[in-house]
């Protein structure tokens, strides 16, 4: 298996990641990458840049390095209600929309609590993906979420850098995997990149799938024609030159 997007990336505006956009690109064309989503952090996580970083996005060329960029982000899930914190009108400027759970933003407390943040965020038509929910910082009931993540069309994301990084990512991984292969829940994996030579690594998540038999028509990042697909159905006015 082979990815050909990664949707989940960061650049130094968020400054505990070190390569441009530019970089970024001309890494993922390297490595015969051809879409990147630029998901830099917003709001309260405290090296999130200001919201002229996301407003002015439409400066950027649709193609850098031969890669296409999609201009996103990954906004934060404030509370139990599954609640955003970036502006509306700025979400719904955006192309790409990764929703995550972080600790400093989202306090740690009970697997109902985030059970119920997961599923209300789901129900927001303005979230693509659902990002990083296999640590072990926020439990979840992952059938229950499994199964309305499926229900609104949100991407599950194996992220590779929790994977390697965070906490019960990797064991939950396996059990995250089974129950979207069981429900035919459509996932993507991801590098969260936080330096250039990393997109597009997802060596990890590859080979947790193998080991479960993940069906690859359900990652739609490992087909461009599917990724495409799938980006038009929710985003029709996005052009891939």
């Amino acid at each position: 298996m082979k990815i050909i997007g990664d949707m989940h990336t960061h650049t130094l505006a968020s400054t505990h990641a070190y390569s441009t956009i530019t970089e970024n690109c001309r890494s993922a064309s390297q490595k015969g990458i051809k879409v990147v989503a630029m998901t830099d952090h917003w709001g309260e996580m405290p090296d999130s840049p200001h919201i002229w970083h996301f407003d002015n996005l439409r400066i950027l060329p649709r193609q850098i390095c031969g890669v296409t960029v999609l201009k996103g982000v990954e906004t934060n899930i404030l509370n139990n209600d599954g609640d955003l914190d970036m502006p509306r009108k700025t979400l719904e400027n955006l192309e790409w929309v990764v929703a995550s759970m972080h600790r400093q933003v989202y306090q740690p407390s009970t697997s109902e609590n985030h059970t119920r943040a997961y599923l209300k965020t789901a129900e927001d038509p303005i979230v693509d993906v659902i990002g990083h929910c296999t640590t072990s910082m926020f439990p979840i009931d992952f059938e229950k979420c499994i199964k309305k993540f499926k229900e609104y069309e949100k991407l599950v994301e194996i992220n590779e850098s929790s994977i390697l990084y965070k906490k019960g990512s990797y064991e939950n991984c396996y059990e995250v995997l089974r129950l979207c292969k069981k429900y035919e829940v459509p996932v993507v994996f991801d590098s969260d990149a936080h330096y250039c030579e990393l997109i597009g690594v997802v060596d990890t998540a590859e080979k947790i799938a193998r080991e479960v038999d993940f069906p690859e028509h359900l990652v739609i990042n490992a087909d461009y024609e599917r990724l495409t697909e799938y980006i038009h159905r929710r985003h029709p006015d996005i052009e891939f030159l």
